[in-house]
């Protein structure tokens, strides 16, 4: 899987410079971390989002987002946006907006 440098710089501008984020090669993309935590990702497949189990219904509803999937088992409480959902800058903010509220509740690792 190659990396979408693209959607790497968009993700990068929208989390802006915050104590705790890092960043690491992962899974055939470009995670982000906060405070040791995943946060998101990014890869040619799309952006991948962590929203936390039961809280990601509302994004599953919109077009683009699907559920993620690792192999053939379903991430609860992960979901991956296409081109066209990422693509949405203020879509992609609230994703991102989401995912930070939850890992900002997980304690540092």
């Amino acid at each position: 899987m190659a990396r979408d440098t693209g959607l790497e710089e968009l993700v990068r501008q929208d989390l802006g410079d915050r104590p705790g984020l890092s960043e690491k090669p992962m899974f055939g993309g470009l995670a982000y971390l906060l405070n040791g935590n995943l946060l998101c990702g990014a890869r040619e497949d799309g952006m991948l989002v962590r929203l936390g189990k039961g809280n990601d219904h509302w994004a599953l509803a919109l077009p683009g987002i699907v559920q993620m999937v690792m192999g053939e088992r379903r991430m609860h409480g992960w979901v991956r946006a296409g081109a066209d959902a990422y693509g949405d800058d203020a879509l992609r903010r609230r994703l991102l907006d989401a995912a930070l509220a939850f890992v900002e509740s997980l304690p540092p690792k």
